[in-house]
């Protein structure tokens, strides 16, 4: 992993809420969400609804920008057991014991299609959480329903235009993991893969006008060696596997392990629209 050093921004969230003080993973993570969410032009005072909260790590990012007076309603399909090391039910309950605890509701287990509001939101928040849906049609109807919901969505994936050879290891083991959903039943992070352009396509069929796009650098998270060493953990899957797949797999596979151990993650796309 490249060199990491925390910003002032950074030290001072650390500082002012007492998490992810011993947590250099989650520092990383923090530091890049919060990037993002400076990027979304989130505001203090503002009523922001996320989708796919998972832990909350971006979910803290919001609640430190919407300041005391605004409010988080963070959604989330999985319930409190999901997730590792730390499950979603552990980390939503270390960060409701924290100072930013009461300007966050965390709705666990929530079928997003049963969920009303009472009160609109600014923003809806939809950060690296897409490529849970399997089916686009899945993902366009979630467009839709925020489309009554808030005025604004801000949207954050990773972007498979990789920019960098460091990064090609990354998009290979996503790729690996797409084909794997389906040929495998599997509850993974990875069900598919959505380029930015055919974001771009849902959210203007759910009567969404993208206003902003822009490239938020990743390359120093994690989550590309994490998806690497998840990719290569089932290969033994793909043996049952018609032999095209097998033939175009065992190409992917060469690609991704073919490094000299200076992987590095995607970037993040973002897209807002209103």
């Amino acid at each position: 992993m490249k060199s990491f050093q925390l910003n002032e921004k950074t030290r001072s969230f650390l500082s002012n809420y007492q998490l992810f003080e011993e947590d250099l993973i989650q520092q990383v993570q923090l530091q890049h969400r919060m990037e993002l969410v400076e990027a979304f032009g989130i505001q203090k005072g503002m009523r922001v609804l996320e989708l796919g909260c998972g832990q909350g790590d971006t979910t803290v990012a919001i609640a430190d920008a919407v300041g005391e007076n605004g409010r988080v309603v963070a959604l989330d399909i999985a319930g409190p057991d999901y997730g590792a090391p730390l499950t979603v039910g552990q980390a939503t309950e270390r960060i409701k014991k924290s100072p930013l605890g009461e300007r966050i509701d965390f709705h666990l287990e929530m079928d997003f299609d049963l969920f009303e509001a009472t009160i609109p939101f600014e923003v809806a928040v939809f950060s690296h959480c897409s490529w849970y849906f399997k089916q686009p049609e899945d993902l366009l109807n979630y467009f839709k329903k925020i489309r009554g919901l808030a005025k604004h969505i801000c949207f954050a994936e990773w972007d498979l235009d990789f920019t960098c050879s460091t990064q090609r290891s990354h998009f290979f083991a996503v790729s690996i993991q797409a084909l794997h959903s389906n040929f495998v039943k599997n509850d993974g992070n990875i069900q598919n893969l959505f380029h930015k352009t055919q974001i771009q396509r849902l959210l203007q069929q759910a009567n969404f006008e993208v206003v902003k796009q822009l490239t938020v650098d990743a390359s120093l998270l994690q989550d590309g060696r994490w998806e690497k060493s998840y990719a290569n953990a089932i290969r033994e899957d793909f043996i049952k596997v018609p032999p095209m797949i097998q033939t175009l797999i065992t190409g992917y596979y060469e690609l991704m392990n073919t490094s000299d151990g200076n992987d590095h993650s995607l970037n993040s796309f973002i897209i807002c629209a209103k």
